[in-house]
């Protein structure tokens, strides 16, 4: 029988295969193909970050003149980097032009801007489902061709999450935020050193409708004239300025384009976002199993320093903490994205906290535990190895619930003029700017920023909720309220 059996699930292994005798290597190689179109813009994305902490790391070790020839290596590298022609760059793809009197020049295939942008927006959007479907495909080779057993719990947990539609939902509205926070110089219809940090260093060539004549401007002073203020002088969402300039979202009170600064505040929000729950987790994670293996006193410790800051009011705690380190030198990290990330994980893990504290104290009474215990093991290992494993699944619920929430506390101290320093992009700040025209003919400027953050977080706790049910289906019936708690942090 066994001899059958085995001959079945060779039978059923090479029936999976690619049509291929390696269908690792054929895999490997479609990623090698992904990775190569990109490849310039990978390379440029991480020197400028080692650029950037090195200056920042220069800066407060106060070594300039000895550091000085590392960073101009760097920034020298960066942009050998950025000189590397890809794929969906706005080189290969460009859509800034100009309508010369019978046709558009400057732009892809001397296509109208926005059909031109819309044709980059599309190929980045394909090229990142491509990766998606190459992860998804890795996970099925795996899964039929290289893993020795047939069946682990983790297959149950997907094939129930590929069953629950709002967690997929959320899972596509996560996917697309990240998609344009990663690709955000990609997708903007112009960049964000023109649009609005050295808007006067730069000019552009346009058609002069009343001289019939191309002319050139300074980006500021056509800003200017594209400003969105109210019924008589704005520009709406899917319209050209005078100066030929296409707005996907329009412009803001300044003259701004709308999306190049949603599509930038995008990566603001997430990388705050991820580094601040990412040092939630990891806090409330070492606190829960430490709390859990001594119990006693530890754990009493860890609830009184867990009330005492849950008492504190956390909006006014983060107020006051943005503004008294606002002018220091971590509150200069990232235009101060830095020191809110550090806050909103000190005053954020408390919450997740409580709610994987119960798990990993069950954890800590099953009898594998006690067996480490008594064959010796050291409490680092144990936590690690025996109870790290049975409360990660909670951490990732919790974990994608408070990113939502994250992203709304980011958004609102941006509102109130507080967190991330101007002139960097965050979407609490469009709000902000748009606030005084929400009656008027630019209701667009708070509309549009505010549906995308309601779409977001909502994203963000349907994706939350599809990894609970797929860990635990019995968690609705039992444990959903907790959830919500958790993921109100």
């Amino acid at each position: 029988m066994a001899g059958a059996h085995d001959a079945d699930a060779t039978a059923a292994r090479e029936s999976t295969v690619l049509p291929t005798g390696s269908p690792l290597l054929v895999w490997l190689a479609a990623g090698a193909v992904l990775l190569a179109l990109e490849a310039g813009a990978l390379a440029a994305f991480v020197v400028g970050i080692l650029a950037d902490f090195l200056a920042t790391a220069v800066e407060l070790a106060g070594v300039a003149s000895a550091a000085a020839p590392v960073v101009d290596a760097l920034e020298g590298a960066r942009s050998v980097a950025e000189s590397v022609p890809t794929l969906l760059s706005r080189e290969t793809i460009p859509n800034e032009g100009y309508w010369n009197g019978q046709r558009y020049v400057g732009t892809f295939l001397g296509l109208e801007p926005a059909f031109a942008w819309t044709i980059r927006v599309i190929l980045v959007y394909v090229y990142a489902f491509a990766w998606a479907g190459w992860a998804v495909l890795g996970y099925r080779l795996y899964r039929r061709e290289i893993r020795d057993i047939a069946w682990t719990p983790r297959d149950d947990m997907v094939d129930r999450f590929r069953s629950h539609t709002w967690g997929l939902f959320g899972l596509a509205v996560v996917f697309m935020f990240v998609v344009m926070a990663v690709f955000a110089p990609a997708l903007g219809p112009t960049t964000v050193d023109k649009n609005m940090r050295n808007s006067y260093s730069h000019e552009i060539t346009y058609w002069n409708a009343e001289t019939g004549s191309v002319e050139t401007a300074l980006v500021g002073d056509a800003n200017l004239d594209s400003q969105s203020t109210g019924t008589q002088s704005r520009v709406l969402p899917f319209s050209y300025d005078d100066y030929d300039r296409y707005h996907p979202f329009g412009t803001l009170p300044t003259g701004r384009d709308l999306f190049t600064f949603i599509a930038a505040g995008s990566r603001i929000s997430l990388v705050i976002g991820v580094l601040s729950v990412g040092l939630s987790v990891l806090l409330a994670g070492s606190l829960a199993l430490t709390a859990a293996y001594y119990k006693g006193r530890v754990d009493l410790g860890l609830v009184l320093v867990s009330d005492a800051v849950m008492a504190m009011p956390q909006l006014l705690l983060l107020i006051m903490l943005t503004t008294v380190l606002a002018d220091t030198w971590v509150g200069g990290i990232y235009s101060g994205a830095f020191v809110l990330a550090l806050i909103l994980a000190g005053t954020g893990w408390t919450y997740m906290w409580r709610s994987v504290r119960g798990p990993a104290l069950q954890v800590s009474e099953r009898q594998w535990v006690d067996a480490a215990r008594s064959f010796g093991q050291k409490p680092r290992v144990i936590m690690r190895r025996h109870m790290l494993p049975y409360i990660t699944g909670y951490l990732l619920i919790y974990g994608s619930m408070t990113l939502g929430g994250a992203i709304i506390a980011i958004a609102g101290l941006s509102f109130l003029g507080l967190g991330v320093s101007p002139p960097t992009p965050e979407w609490g700040r469009a709000i902000n700017l748009g606030q005084d025209y929400v009656t008027t003919g630019s209701w667009h400027i708070s509309l549009i920023p505010g549906l995308l953050i309601t779409v977001v977080v909502t994203g963000f706790n349907a994706l939350g909720d599809g990894i609970r049910d797929a860990i635990d289906p019995q968690s609705d019936a039992e444990g959903g309220d907790a959830a919500g708690r958790g993921g109100g942090a």
